[in-house]
């Protein structure tokens, strides 16, 4: 049985860049905090903790003094270098640069938009990005992830619309279309949108979508609190039936690999590309059985 792992996939550029940057000062033999988990995989974030860094919630921030704490992709609220301020805290900051370009544009757009006017952002509520772009509006953000949540906007008044940069990009235009019908019936010309979603993320989508196709089963492999990994897993399913969300190699089904001739191994951005080729190992012995 032929087993072949997805050579785009695994850790975007931003996710790299902050493990690096962890890895450095862990090598160094520097204490390093991490606010939240560096990246949406618990078996990457173990790797990493076994190396010494050590992961802390929002409110175990606030009570850190004197000490260095990496900020990760996702980026921060101004809140939380407003702390690191008083509090003496280092802060490595190793926010992805998209992200840092579209918190600067949800900032701007805040700053001077009319007194009536409506940030929107399309993600997930109480995601760490989304957070962090909240958090550029004074916490007075709409977020919306469903038409359903749509009934949140005064459509009425201006709207700046933008995007959490890891959501589906048809889904992104799907609801601007939907705010431009609902804001035009009620005579507001005054919509405005920014397509702020990582093109290295969104060009997955259509590689993946070929990928799968040439497999007669597809693994792919995220962690379960990995956004990304439920959005582009989705799409796989939605080509080829016979694709399977798996964690670790433990979660593999024989069953699955009934009829295969070829295995594909595809991931998120936030999996490693270490823990695909573990996958890779554990559906060669399985198939030499």
């Amino acid at each position: 049985m032929q087993v072949t792992i997805d050579p785009h996939s695994g850790f975007c550029f931003g996710v790299l860049y902050a493990i690096q940057q962890a890895e450095d000062e862990l090598d160094d033999g520097n204490s390093i905090y991490c606010l939240g988990d560096i990246v949406h995989n618990d078996l990457e974030v173990k790797r990493l903790q076994d190396k010494g860094l050590r992961i802390i919630t929002h409110e175990e921030f606030v009570n850190l003094r004197d000490c260095k704490v990496l900020i990760r992709a996702h980026g921060e609220p101004p809140s939380t270098y407003r702390t690191a301020i008083e509090n003496n805290i280092e802060l490595i900051d190793a926010s992805c640069p998209v992200v840092l370009k579209l918190q600067n544009r949800v900032r701007s757009a805040f700053d001077g938009m009319e007194a009536d006017g409506q940030v929107v952002v399309y993600g997930k509520p109480g995601h760490a990005e989304v957070n962090g772009l909240k958090g550029q509006t004074n916490g007075t953000a709409i977020i919306i992830t469903t038409e359903d949540d749509l009934d949140q906007i005064d459509f009425s008044r201006p709207i700046h619309f933008f995007s959490q940069t890891t959501k589906s990009t048809e889904g992104f235009y799907r609801m601007k279309e939907l705010i431009v019908e609902r804001a035009h019936a009620v005579g507001n010309e005054s919509v405005y949108f920014n397509d702020t979603i990582c093109r290295q993320v969104s060009n997955r989508d259509p590689r993946l979508r070929e990928f799968v196709t040439q497999h007669d089963v597809v693994l792919f492999v995220a962690g379960r609190k990995s956004s990304n990994g439920k959005v582009l897993f989705d799409v796989c399913k939605a080509v080829n039936p016979r694709t399977y969300f798996i964690s670790d190699p433990t979660e593999l089904d024989q069953s699955w690999f009934d009829r295969a001739d070829s295995v594909g191994i595809c991931g998120a951005t936030s999996t490693p590309m270490w823990l695909m080729e573990q996958v890779a190992g554990a559906v060669s012995e399985r198939a030499l059985v």
